[in-house]
């Protein structure tokens, strides 16, 4: 029985009649189905649960398939195929980096590209990593470590191995990308927050031939020291409108992680609003 005001009742119906169609085509839904579902329709708009839902990237690993699970997030997929340089700015656990990695898979599977190249900025996040032992490689992989995370979680490791150790995938620091042209790649640019003007502009001009970028990055969160401009802020004010260049906005409304996640940007976002509006109230 469904109980309310009839605009709300009728999607709810339409919903439970989309999961139970989706279900019995064999479609395996879960808690977190269920509730990204549900906030879909809530939000407003005409949005089809199934192409929602079945609107996968497939990707070599048990996964099988990477699905976009929300909106924003299909619009996100849909621009990187569509353009050759895609921004994706939002908050952490939004699945801007996870996305686009599924993205690169995806398209060198299909030898859309002949390399993958993943690169990130080795800027501290409040902690202080320069006093390790080890060599360069080994000084900047704990910076790396989401990149390697997320791409284990598409590929097999022993795949992921060979062709790392054949130079088909790449992850360095963003430093290492000076003075190199990349053709035939897709390359991401994680944490682009925390990239200088120079920094970001050094990587825009790196792109090749038959090459795409997604760049991600929250512009919330800048580690860089003060009075250095982030790239990132930079590029949404000098790019925007320039045909082929796209961007992607997330909101606490995308966040795909432990639902406490969303509870947590919101609260940051409600905080950060009272302190600018009013410093002395936010104390």
């Amino acid at each position: 029985m469904i109980q309310g005001e009839e605009t709300s009742a009728r999607k709810a119906e339409l919903l439970i009649n989309e999961l139970r169609s989706l279900s019995e085509e064999g479609y395996s839904l879960n808690p977190e189905d269920i509730r990204f579902a549900v906030r879909a329709v809530s939000t407003g708009g005409e949005v089809s649960l199934r192409d929602l839902l079945t609107n996968h990237v497939p990707v070599s690993s048990k996964k099988r398939f990477v699905i976009p699970k929300t909106e924003v997030q299909k619009e996100y997929i849909e621009a990187i195929k569509a353009h050759d340089i895609v921004i994706g700015i939002g908050p952490a656990g939004t699945g801007k980096t996870y996305l686009a990695m599924a993205m690169a898979v995806n398209a060198f599977l299909r030898k859309e590209v002949s390399r993958i190249v993943l690169a990130r900025p080795a800027v501290e996040a409040g902690e202080k990593l320069g006093f390790l032992p080890g060599d360069i490689y080994e000084k900047v992989n704990p910076y790396l470590r989401p990149l390697y995370d997320a791409l284990f979680d598409m590929m097999e490791p022993e795949k992921v191995s060979k062709l790392m150790e054949r130079g088909i995938i790449e992850i360095a620091p963003l430093a290492f990308m000076r003075g190199r042209t990349l053709n035939d790649s897709f390359i991401i640019l994680d944490e682009a927050q925390n990239t200088t003007s120079e920094q970001m502009k050094m990587y825009l001009t790196r792109l090749g031939f038959n090459s795409k970028t997604v760049i991600t990055g929250d512009t919330t969160q800048v580690d860089l020291p003060p009075g250095k401009t982030s790239g990132l802020i930079e590029i949404a004010k000098i790019l925007h409108g320039i045909e082929g260049i796209e961007f992607i906005y997330f909101s606490e409304r995308d966040v795909v992680r432990h639902k406490l996640v969303q509870k947590i940007v919101k609260a940051y976002e409600r905080y950060e609003k009272r302190s600018a509006d009013n410093p002395k109230a936010a104390e």
